[in-house]
Protein backbone atom coordinates (compact mmCIF):
# COMPACT_ATOMS: atom_id res chain seq x y z
CA UNK A 1 0.00 0.00 0.00
CA UNK A 2 1.09 3.75 -0.08
CA UNK A 3 3.77 5.33 1.61
CA UNK A 4 3.43 8.84 2.71
CA UNK A 5 6.81 10.71 3.53
CA UNK A 6 7.08 13.86 6.35
CA UNK A 7 9.84 16.28 5.82
CA UNK A 8 11.00 19.28 7.20
CA UNK A 9 13.14 20.80 10.32
CA UNK A 10 13.54 19.24 13.26
CA UNK A 11 10.85 19.97 15.82
CA UNK A 12 8.36 21.15 12.90
CA UNK A 13 5.21 19.10 13.89
CA UNK A 14 6.49 16.32 11.39
CA UNK A 15 5.33 13.50 14.31
CA UNK A 16 1.84 15.08 15.46
CA UNK A 17 0.86 15.40 11.39
CA UNK A 18 1.96 11.84 11.16
CA UNK A 19 -0.66 11.41 14.21
CA UNK A 20 -3.57 12.94 12.78
CA UNK A 21 -3.30 11.14 9.57
CA UNK A 22 -2.88 8.06 11.45
CA UNK A 23 -6.35 8.76 13.18
CA UNK A 24 -8.10 9.64 10.22
CA UNK A 25 -6.94 6.50 8.51
CA UNK A 26 -7.65 4.16 11.53
CA UNK A 27 -11.27 5.61 11.14
CA UNK A 28 -11.26 4.75 7.42
CA UNK A 29 -10.54 1.19 8.72
CA UNK A 30 -6.88 1.19 7.11
CA UNK A 31 -4.06 -0.50 8.19
CA UNK A 32 -1.03 1.89 9.21
CA UNK A 33 2.54 1.80 10.31
CA UNK A 34 4.52 4.91 11.37
CA UNK A 35 7.97 4.30 11.07
CA UNK A 36 10.52 7.19 12.48
CA UNK A 37 13.71 7.66 14.55
CA UNK A 38 11.59 7.53 17.91
CA UNK A 39 10.81 4.22 17.13
CA UNK A 40 14.82 3.28 17.08
CA UNK A 41 15.41 4.75 20.51
CA UNK A 42 18.37 6.86 19.06
CA UNK A 43 20.29 9.78 21.05
CA UNK A 44 19.19 12.21 18.11
CA UNK A 45 22.30 14.16 18.85
CA UNK A 46 24.86 11.62 18.56
CA UNK A 47 23.26 10.36 15.36
CA UNK A 48 23.51 13.70 13.59
CA UNK A 49 26.87 14.57 14.43
CA UNK A 50 28.45 11.63 12.71
CA UNK A 51 27.27 11.53 9.38
CA UNK A 52 28.36 7.82 9.05
CA UNK A 53 26.11 6.94 12.10
CA UNK A 54 23.76 9.08 10.45
CA UNK A 55 24.18 7.39 6.65
CA UNK A 56 23.67 4.35 8.95
CA UNK A 57 20.27 5.36 10.56
CA UNK A 58 18.52 6.26 6.97
CA UNK A 59 19.73 2.86 5.89
CA UNK A 60 17.72 1.26 8.95
CA UNK A 61 14.52 3.68 8.15
CA UNK A 62 14.83 2.94 4.64
CA UNK A 63 15.08 -1.34 5.19
CA UNK A 64 12.07 -1.02 7.54
CA UNK A 65 9.83 0.87 5.53
CA UNK A 66 11.00 -1.39 2.74
CA UNK A 67 9.86 -4.48 4.63
CA UNK A 68 6.61 -2.80 5.55
CA UNK A 69 5.05 -1.86 2.34
CA UNK A 70 2.72 -4.79 1.35
CA UNK A 71 -0.73 -5.16 -0.04
CA UNK A 72 -2.82 -3.67 3.24
CA UNK A 73 -1.02 -1.25 4.75
CA UNK A 74 -0.38 2.73 4.40
CA UNK A 75 3.04 3.04 5.47
CA UNK A 76 4.20 6.51 7.17
CA UNK A 77 7.65 7.78 7.37
CA UNK A 78 8.36 10.03 10.27
CA UNK A 79 11.70 11.47 10.22
CA UNK A 80 13.54 14.53 8.92
CA UNK A 81 13.91 13.19 4.99
CA UNK A 82 15.87 16.52 4.48
CA UNK A 83 18.40 15.24 2.12
CA UNK A 84 16.57 15.04 -1.46
CA UNK A 85 18.95 12.18 -2.30
CA UNK A 86 17.31 9.74 0.14
CA UNK A 87 13.66 11.23 -1.06
CA UNK A 88 14.59 9.45 -4.35
CA UNK A 89 15.59 6.59 -3.16
CA UNK A 90 12.35 6.34 -1.19
CA UNK A 91 10.70 6.78 -4.78
CA UNK A 92 12.57 4.33 -6.33
CA UNK A 93 11.63 1.86 -4.11
CA UNK A 94 7.97 2.71 -4.12
CA UNK A 95 8.29 2.57 -8.51
CA UNK A 96 9.66 -0.76 -7.23
CA UNK A 97 7.14 -2.57 -5.43
CA UNK A 98 4.25 -0.04 -7.84
CA UNK A 99 2.15 1.61 -5.23
CA UNK A 100 1.67 5.56 -5.18
CA UNK A 101 3.06 8.02 -2.30
CA UNK A 102 2.94 11.37 -1.46
CA UNK A 103 5.30 13.96 0.49
CA UNK A 104 4.23 15.98 3.64
CA UNK A 105 6.41 19.15 4.32
CA UNK A 106 5.53 20.97 7.68
CA UNK A 107 7.49 24.17 6.98
CA UNK A 108 7.77 26.06 9.49
CA UNK A 109 10.49 29.12 10.37
CA UNK A 110 14.12 27.98 11.96
CA UNK A 111 12.69 30.54 15.10
CA UNK A 112 9.90 28.88 15.71
CA UNK A 113 11.13 25.24 15.45
CA UNK A 114 14.05 25.96 17.65
CA UNK A 115 11.67 27.38 20.10
CA UNK A 116 9.62 24.36 19.71
CA UNK A 117 12.97 22.31 20.47
CA UNK A 118 13.58 24.02 23.63
CA UNK A 119 10.49 23.28 25.00
CA UNK A 120 11.05 19.59 24.93
CA UNK A 121 12.18 17.57 27.49
CA UNK A 122 16.00 17.35 27.81
CA UNK A 123 16.54 14.11 26.66
CA UNK A 124 14.20 14.49 23.51
CA UNK A 125 16.09 17.95 22.68
CA UNK A 126 18.34 19.02 19.83
CA UNK A 127 21.56 21.02 21.10
CA UNK A 128 21.78 24.11 19.38
CA UNK A 129 24.80 23.46 17.28
CA UNK A 130 22.85 19.86 16.09
CA UNK A 131 19.66 21.79 15.55
CA UNK A 132 21.34 25.05 12.88
CA UNK A 133 23.53 22.26 11.34
CA UNK A 134 20.37 20.25 10.44
CA UNK A 135 18.29 23.32 9.35
CA UNK A 136 21.70 24.54 7.36
CA UNK A 137 21.60 21.24 5.06
CA UNK A 138 17.89 20.85 4.88
CA UNK A 139 17.04 20.68 1.13
CA UNK A 140 13.56 21.56 0.39
CA UNK A 141 10.83 19.59 -1.62
CA UNK A 142 10.41 20.66 -4.90
CA UNK A 143 6.79 19.63 -6.37
CA UNK A 144 8.77 19.65 -9.75
CA UNK A 145 10.66 16.81 -9.04
CA UNK A 146 8.85 13.82 -9.30
CA UNK A 147 10.11 12.29 -6.55
CA UNK A 148 8.83 15.03 -4.04
CA UNK A 149 5.27 15.25 -5.65
CA UNK A 150 2.91 14.76 -4.97
CA UNK A 151 3.66 17.68 -2.10
CA UNK A 152 1.58 19.29 0.41
CA UNK A 153 3.12 21.87 2.22
CA UNK A 154 1.56 22.25 6.06
CA UNK A 155 2.19 25.47 7.78
CA UNK A 156 1.67 25.44 11.36
CA UNK A 157 -1.96 26.24 12.17
CA UNK A 158 -3.18 24.58 8.73
CA UNK A 159 -5.73 21.61 9.26
CA UNK A 160 -3.88 18.37 7.64
CA UNK A 161 -5.93 17.82 4.17
CA UNK A 162 -6.58 14.49 4.94
CA UNK A 163 -8.69 14.23 1.41
CA UNK A 164 -6.36 15.30 -0.71
CA UNK A 165 -3.69 12.97 0.75
CA UNK A 166 -6.12 10.00 0.26
CA UNK A 167 -6.94 10.92 -3.14
CA UNK A 168 -3.15 10.90 -4.24
CA UNK A 169 -2.58 7.97 -2.37
CA UNK A 170 -5.45 5.51 -2.69
CA UNK A 171 -6.93 6.85 -6.10
CA UNK A 172 -3.65 7.89 -8.06
CA UNK A 173 -1.88 4.82 -10.19
CA UNK A 174 1.51 4.10 -8.86
CA UNK A 175 4.52 5.41 -11.18
CA UNK A 176 5.43 2.95 -13.69
CA UNK A 177 8.43 1.14 -13.39
CA UNK A 178 11.13 1.72 -15.53
CA UNK A 179 14.57 0.07 -16.50
CA UNK A 180 16.04 2.04 -13.68
CA UNK A 181 14.10 0.11 -11.21
CA UNK A 182 14.05 -3.61 -13.20
CA UNK A 183 16.24 -6.17 -11.46
CA UNK A 184 18.93 -7.49 -13.45
CA UNK A 185 19.89 -11.59 -13.26
CA UNK A 186 22.72 -11.76 -10.95
CA UNK A 187 24.06 -14.54 -13.16
CA UNK A 188 24.83 -11.82 -15.96
CA UNK A 189 28.29 -11.86 -16.11
CA UNK A 190 27.98 -8.78 -18.67
CA UNK A 191 26.29 -6.69 -16.07
CA UNK A 192 28.82 -7.73 -13.13
CA UNK A 193 31.66 -6.83 -15.30
CA UNK A 194 29.82 -3.36 -16.44
CA UNK A 195 29.23 -2.58 -12.42
CA UNK A 196 32.65 -2.98 -11.91
CA UNK A 197 34.67 -1.40 -14.74
CA UNK A 198 32.00 1.92 -14.62
CA UNK A 199 32.54 2.19 -10.90
CA UNK A 200 36.61 2.05 -11.01
CA UNK A 201 35.83 4.74 -13.82
CA UNK A 202 34.00 6.72 -12.12
CA UNK A 203 36.82 6.95 -9.17
CA UNK A 204 39.51 7.62 -11.50
CA UNK A 205 37.69 10.40 -13.14
CA UNK A 206 37.10 11.82 -9.45
CA UNK A 207 40.64 11.55 -8.39
CA UNK A 208 42.23 13.03 -11.78
CA UNK A 209 39.93 16.05 -11.20
CA UNK A 210 40.95 16.89 -7.74
CA UNK A 211 44.10 17.45 -8.81
CA UNK A 212 43.01 20.76 -10.26
CA UNK A 213 39.78 21.10 -7.66
CA UNK A 214 38.86 22.64 -4.50
CA UNK A 215 35.99 21.66 -2.49
CA UNK A 216 32.75 23.17 -3.69
CA UNK A 217 33.74 22.76 -7.25
CA UNK A 218 31.49 20.16 -9.10
CA UNK A 219 32.92 17.09 -11.10
CA UNK A 220 31.93 15.56 -14.56
CA UNK A 221 31.94 11.80 -14.60
CA UNK A 222 32.09 9.65 -17.77
CA UNK A 223 28.62 8.13 -18.50
CA UNK A 224 26.70 10.29 -16.46
CA UNK A 225 24.48 12.73 -16.35
CA UNK A 226 24.79 13.60 -12.57
CA UNK A 227 27.62 15.73 -11.44
CA UNK A 228 29.85 15.13 -8.15
CA UNK A 229 29.49 18.05 -5.77
CA UNK A 230 32.43 18.27 -4.09
CA UNK A 231 32.10 19.50 -0.76
CA UNK A 232 35.49 17.74 0.11
CA UNK A 233 39.38 16.18 -1.34
CA UNK A 234 38.36 12.70 -0.74
CA UNK A 235 41.17 10.24 -0.61
CA UNK A 236 42.11 7.29 -2.05
CA UNK A 237 40.81 4.90 0.19
CA UNK A 238 37.72 6.09 1.25
CA UNK A 239 36.63 6.26 -2.45
CA UNK A 240 37.72 2.40 -2.26
CA UNK A 241 35.47 1.84 0.13
CA UNK A 242 32.31 3.81 -1.21
CA UNK A 243 32.77 1.55 -4.59
CA UNK A 244 33.29 -1.54 -2.63
CA UNK A 245 29.87 -0.95 -0.81
CA UNK A 246 27.81 -0.13 -3.54
CA UNK A 247 29.22 -2.50 -5.42
CA UNK A 248 28.11 -4.99 -2.60
CA UNK A 249 24.35 -2.80 -2.66
CA UNK A 250 24.27 -3.58 -5.85
CA UNK A 251 24.79 -7.07 -6.22
CA UNK A 252 22.63 -7.80 -3.29
CA UNK A 253 19.92 -5.18 -5.06
CA UNK A 254 20.63 -5.11 -8.31
CA UNK A 255 17.60 -2.97 -9.82
CA UNK A 256 19.42 -0.78 -12.00
CA UNK A 257 20.15 -1.24 -16.12
CA UNK A 258 23.72 -1.12 -17.06
CA UNK A 259 22.66 2.38 -18.85
CA UNK A 260 22.20 3.72 -15.57
CA UNK A 261 24.88 2.25 -13.03
CA UNK A 262 26.79 5.93 -13.77
CA UNK A 263 24.51 7.82 -12.54
CA UNK A 264 23.68 5.56 -9.66
CA UNK A 265 26.94 5.49 -8.57
CA UNK A 266 27.47 9.15 -8.38
CA UNK A 267 23.95 9.67 -6.40
CA UNK A 268 25.41 7.53 -4.05
CA UNK A 269 28.38 9.25 -3.90
CA UNK A 270 26.71 12.66 -3.65
CA UNK A 271 24.48 11.09 -0.48
CA UNK A 272 27.31 9.39 1.55
CA UNK A 273 30.19 12.12 1.38
CA UNK A 274 27.83 15.14 2.45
Amino acid sequence: MPLVVLCGFPCSGKSRRAGELLEHLEKMGRKVCIVGDHALGLDRNAVYADSRNEKEVRGTLRAAVERKLNKEDVVILDSLNYIKGYRYELYCLIKHVQTPHCLIHCLTSPETSSTWNQQREQSERYTQEIFDALVQRFEAPDSRNRWDSPLFTLHMDDELPVEPICNAIFHRKAPPPNQSTQTQPLSSTNFLHELDKVTQEVVSAILNAQKTSIPGDVIVVPGATERIVLPRILNMSELRRLRHQFISYTKLHPNENISQLANMFVQYLNQSIC
